[in-house]
């Protein structure tokens, strides 16, 4: 079918302009972001072993080929993305459809994950018409059409593996670069 090759191809360019998140109001507010916290503890238990990128690509994760860096908010890096998972409707926070590596030292460096699920499955899935979330994170709707060349879909970034000033969930990192990336050494 034609929707593997849309997954397929427009993956390559799955990445979405970051949300800021608002500031703490209240206690509240600060039980929320403990359970919300707990998700990055998830997501490193579950991919500790892909911070060997050639652990990643044995589990079926390859390179899309390009870093993706953001003019004034820094870069989300290379992602790595399986499509056994990209093509259902599922999410689990175990079980990441990206990988985000940024290119350090000549090497690739696990920084974060990029859970996506394309809306038309997911809402064929849930027809209660709740949106997808990951432990009560809410995933970001990127609707069509859209510079990535996908059907609507879902999506959240977890910085579970490097520090992110603008937030655990947000799409950009200002601590990340794109500076070392060469396109023939993405993969290795």
């Amino acid at each position: 079918m034609t929707f593997k090759r849309v997954v397929v191809v427009g993956v390559t360019m799955v990445f979405c302009v970051g949300v800021p998140f608002g500031s703490r109001l209240n206690a509240a507010d600060d039980r929320n972001e403990r359970r919300v916290n707990g998700l990055a503890d998830v997501v490193r238990n579950a991919t500790a072993n892909y911070r060997d990128v050639r652990a990643a690509e044995a589990a079926g994760y390859g390179s899309l080929g390009t870093c993706v860096t953001g003019p004034e908010r820094g870069a989300m890096g290379v992602h790595f993305a399986n499509g056994a998972l990209l093509a259902d409707d599922m999410v689990d926070p175990r079980r990441p459809e990206l990988l985000v590596y940024e290119p350090r030292d000549g090497r690739m460096v696990l920084v974060a994950v990029e859970f996506i699920v394309i809306a038309d499955a997911w809402n064929a899935s849930h027809p209660d018409g709740e949106p997808p979330m990951v432990m009560g994170q809410h995933m970001q709707f990127v609707g069509e059409p859209n510079r990535y060349r996908l059907p609507p879909f879902y999506e959240l970034h977890v910085w579970a593996w490097r520090d992110n000033r603008f937030g655990t969930f947000v799409d950009w990192n200002p601590a990340v670069s794109c500076d070392e990336f060469v396109p023939e050494h993405s993969h290795h």
